[in-house]
């Protein structure tokens, strides 16, 4: 175990093991999951509507600043609803699991 000879000498390994064991034993959510739901899907849905109204718009016009404008609205307003959404489901999965975030 190479991880155990770089501890003998140091004088924190004590609170180092202290530490580690408390992060084994919490309970929550996966982090991973929780960066991808803060992080990760607004973006990507900030993207999709974009293109998607973009494509959508352009079945209905050929000037593209009107395309352009109703993209970004649609997909700003979208994204933070997608984000107020994600805020309530993540409030209700702390309250049943009866941690606070």
């Amino acid at each position: 175990m190479n991880g155990q000879r770089k501890c003998e000498g140091c004088r924190q390994r004590h609170d180092c093991g202290e530490v580690y064991g408390k992060l084994e034993g919490a309970d929550g959510t996966s982090l991973a999951l929780s960066v991808v739901v803060a992080f990760l899907s607004p973006i990507v849905i900030f993207v999709v509507f974009l293109a998607a109204v973009e494509r959508a718009a352009g079945l209905l016009t050929a000037r593209v600043e009107v395309r352009t404008a109703l993209g970004l609205v649609s997909a700003v307003a979208a994204t933070l609803l997608w984000v107020l959404v994600a805020e309530r489901i993540n409030r209700r999965m702390c309250k049943k699991s009866g941690s606070q975030t």
